[in-house]
């Protein structure tokens, strides 16, 4: 990532490409679908006669996640505002731009081991938490829990043999970028099985949590407060 700004200030087009190859990821290989599988499940009922919904998300890189759920509330007649939180300057550079139309996320730098303070209806962390060491880990989720006054949802890969032959099978015959070649094989081996995943949830204070298996080498903790 060191290259990932140019002397202009600007991204790189290594790092632009990049991103959006993980965007096709998230929107094909289980991120999206998760999202949309818990929305569903919590927030579907919600009218423009509710308050507003306040949603916050925690490493959210070039921003799909919240513009996804932005069109997915717009569709239902839900109003809703996103914060949305990245420590890389580069990547929140290129979700600005993306999301220019979308006036219903506002974006922040900051650590997501101790960022903010108030209480969101919802918050996210999705395919954050292998980038950290397993302490690093539980720090945020005990972050998300602090923040959330209703649920919270962590989503990543789950580390296995399986994936981690998809990921080499798909990166050396699709996405063959030098940067998502090298984050995605490296992302696979540093996830966390599915026991050390629920282990981090246990060290980090979390009661009355779920934890599942999704597609495509995908696992999801989360709390339901309402």
């Amino acid at each position: 990532m060191d290259l990932a700004v140019l002397e202009s200030g600007k991204p790189s087009a290594e790092l632009e490409r990049d991103l959006a190859n993980l965007r096709w990821l998230n929107r094909y290989f289980g991120a999206i679908g998760i999202l949309h599988r818990f929305l569903g499940r919590w927030i579907a009922k919600r009218t423009l006669q509710d308050s507003t919904l306040r949603v916050l998300d925690l490493a959210t890189g070039e921003g799909d996640l919240p513009r996804e759920l932005v069109l997915w509330c717009r569709k239902r007649g839900i109003a809703v505002t996103v914060d949305a939180v990245d420590y890389n300057e580069a990547t929140l550079a290129v979700a600005r731009e993306r999301s220019r139309i979308f006036p219903e996320i506002t974006f922040h730098s900051g650590d997501i081991r101790d960022w903010g303070c108030g209480s969101w209806d919802l918050v996210l962390c999705s395919l954050a938490l292998h980038h950290f060491s397993g302490k690093d880990a539980v720090l945020v989720l005990k972050n998300a829990q602090r923040l959330s006054s209703g649920h919270v949802l962590a989503a990543d890969l789950e580390r296995s043999l399986s994936g981690a032959l998809g990921i080499h099978l798909l990166t050396a015959l699709v996405l063959r970028e030098k940067m998502t070649v090298h984050d995605a094989r490296l992302s696979i081996r540093r996830a966390f099985s599915f026991d050390e995943f629920d282990a981090l949830a246990r060290e980090a204070g979390w009661i009355d949590y779920g934890h599942a298996r999704f597609p495509v080498t995908r696992q999801a903790l989360w709390i339901d407060r309402v």
